[in-house]
């Protein structure tokens, strides 16, 4: 699942809103009422990742209730992407930090059009640059490790990000990368997506999936950011 909503704008992004806070804790309600329960948790590294967790850790079994915190699921760093992008390829000059929502969609989705070009050339002090294809081995051993590890039934549950979550899909389904960018910008916050493997075969039974918040009265509270 996505993490819920981030903190945009705020001093710390890196932390879940009230809403996102709000929006993970009728997921969890969600599925306690309908019986859901998994046998492990994992979580990357980020706050809102962790925190998200959190709130799901009384659907995990209790012989593994712990959260599992793997680097792998962590979601890539934009702002030295977003750094580089406008040093060398933006012409017009732009104020950091971007708190214009739209404004701030229209450079990310510039940036990350040149990253998977691998256009965006990090200098030497850009010490926090990963390269497009880095983050795709990274998440796709991870997924890997997980279906290795976690075999007979296991029902593994993962707190991530949009960016992971694009690259789980192309895992399943060879997406090229242009399509896993635009994926990356459908996932909802505190979304669904369900991947189900074994005997050799890895299947997408779910994306973006939102049951917690599908009733009118909820759906002021879908978020992309």
């Amino acid at each position: 699942m996505r993490h819920g909503q981030a903190s945009f704008g705020a001093e710390a992004y890196d932390k879940l809103s009230p809403l996102g806070v709000q929006q993970v804790r009728l997921l969890a309600q969600h599925w306690q009422d309908h019986g859901e329960r998994f046998d492990h948790l994992y979580a990357g590294e980020l706050v809102r990742q962790r925190e998200t967790a959190t709130e799901l850790q009384p659907l995990i079994a209790p012989s593994s209730a712990q959260i599992a915190v793997h680097p792998g699921f962590n979601e890539y760093d934009g702002a030295p992407l977003i750094d580089i992008y406008l040093r060398d390829h933006h012409p017009v000059p732009v104020t950091l930090p971007i708190l214009d929502r739209k404004l701030f969609q229209q450079v990310f989705e510039a940036t990350t059009a040149k990253w998977i070009n691998d256009e965006l050339v990090p200098g030497a002090d850009d010490h926090k640059f990963e390269a497009w294809s880095a983050f795709q081995r990274r998440v796709h051993g991870a997924i890997d490790e997980l279906m290795a590890r976690h075999t007979d039934g296991s029902r593994v549950l993962i707190s991530t990000s949009g960016g992971v979550i694009a690259l789980a899909l192309q895992r399943v389904l060879g997406l090229p990368d242009a399509q896993v960018i635009a994926a990356n910008w459908m996932v909802n916050n505190s979304s669904i997506t369900r991947l189900r493997y074994g005997g050799g075969r890895l299947s997408l039974t779910l994306f973006n999936g939102l049951p917690h918040l599908e009733k009118p009265q909820l759906r002021e509270l879908i978020t992309y950011r």
